[in-house]
């Protein structure tokens, strides 16, 4: 059986830079930070209040959550769900497809990961269950949060009967659900699959649990755009984000039959596993640069094809040397010629969304031909010689990107993106 080739027709953004491609792109290439103070929860007792937050209301690139959810759909459902839908509604807008026939629903699937899913409504029924015992929790509160439920409410909102699936590797879990959705759609399992990742971890246990971990930046409290700052000297730590990334895969003959818009081809899937610590990677970066060159096999692609790396790169002091040993090793001397950035230095780390976020914004560069900028990359680590594109967006032909994605436990994703024209 032949392998079938998969291409995005459809893509869908929530995320601190605002709700929509168009304007989170935008946004980004001109260097807007969307990390600002936390307002939405309470962390006056915390040593970290900032955060990459979707911005909410009903004005241009803000989240109105009625848009999407009914008033008992909100109370019932968490934030995670709310960002799945609604970055799925636009995939399936921009893609123009609205299956109507039961055959294509039946070959309509959803494939949506998160690291954490509702962690907000789990902190709530929980404090329900302390102070009013048990009659005052939720029916809702298990099937509202669990991880699986952003897809399941996406296939039932639009009767989609394909696969479905959950990926809940932490903060690989959006590639990953992309990844493995566009295997469904070359092993024929599906034609078309909504892939992506969604995660809504700004709560107090949240915020409170990765501040323990002195996981989090606290020198920036005074300047929080300045606060996420991959590679830079000054980093202390990732900022907490929130949204969801979301693309529509499909089978490329069935794209073409419909006159759909290619908008980029997956051409490359890779993972690997580090087996060596529970939230550190493998100090030589030997495990996150399997994943690199196994996407680059799949793929046939040599390294000097790729232009845009779109790094995992989250700000941390241990974390962004290690990927870029990693890249040296996977991409020899054409490491040296690669454009670099880290988008979360502009949304903060999205955790089990950021896959799906950045696989968006990497088809973006490959579009138009820019590369985003790393922001706040001032002085850059001592031996660092490769181009990290600092605070400036960049011109520059791109056939071919790349978008990596690594997480607790030392799980790793990359994934190769081309133009899908031949």
């Amino acid at each position: 059986m032949s392998i079938r080739r998969v291409v995005v027709t459809g893509m869908g953004l929530v995320t601190p830079l605002g709700v929509g491609v168009g304007t989170g792109w935008k946004r980004l290439v001109e260097g807007f930070s969307g990390v600002r103070r936390i307002v939405s929860v309470d962390v006056a007792d915390m040593p970290v209040s900032i955060g990459g937050v979707v911005p909410r209301g009903n004005g241009v690139g803000e989240l109105d959550a009625g848009m999407y959810l009914s008033a008992a759909e909100q109370r019932h459902f968490a934030e995670h769900i709310l960002f799945a839908v609604a970055a799925c509604q636009e995939a399936l807008d921009q893609a123009g497809w609205h299956p109507e026939s039961e055959s294509d629903r039946e070959r309509t699937g959803v494939a949506i990961g998160s690291g954490i899913g509702g962690l907000a409504l789990l902190e709530h029924n929980t404090l329900r269950l302390a102070q009013g015992g048990p009659r005052r929790v939720s029916p809702f509160c298990i099937p509202g949060c669990l991880v699986n439920e952003a897809a399941g409410v996406v296939a039932i909102r639009h009767a989609l009967r394909g696969p479905l699936h959950a990926a809940a590797t932490a903060c690989s879990s959006g590639a990953h659900a992309i990844g493995d959705a566009a295997r469904m759609i070359q092993l024929g399992d599906a034609d078309l699959m909504l892939a992506g990742g969604t995660e809504a971890a700004i709560t107090r246990l949240g915020m409170a649990s990765f501040a323990v971990m002195r996981a989090l930046s606290r020198a920036f409290e005074a300047s929080p755009e300045e606060a996420s700052r991959p590679w830079d000297r000054a980093r202390d730590g990732f900022v907490l984000g929130e949204g969801a990334g979301v693309l529509l895969l499909e089978e490329r003959e069935h794209a073409l039959e419909r006159g759909a818009n290619i908008l980029a081809e997956i051409e490359g899937y890779g993972i690997s596993g580090d087996g060596y610590h529970l939230t550190s990677p493998l100090p030589d970066g030997s495990g996150a640069a399997r994943a690199m060159s196994a996407a680059l096999r799949r793929a046939r692609r040599v390294p000097e094809c790729v232009g845009y790396l779109n790094a995992h790169a989250t700000s941390t002091p241990v974390g962004d040397p290690i990927e870029l040993e990693a890249v040296r090793r996977a991409f020899g001397n054409a490491a040296q010629e690669l454009s670099i950035s880290s988008t979360k230095s502009a949304t903060g780390h999205l955790l089990g969304a950021a896959g799906g976020v950045e696989a968006v914004f990497s088809i973006c560069a490959l579009r138009s031909g820019i590369v985003p900028p790393t922001l706040n990359l001032h002085e850059p680590d001592d031996g660092c010689d490769l181009k990290l594109t600092p605070r400036a967006a960049l011109d520059r032909k791109l056939d071919c990107v790349m978008s990596n994605s690594f997480a607790f436990g030392g799980s790793n994703a990359c994934l190769v993106f081309g133009r899908g024209e031949k």
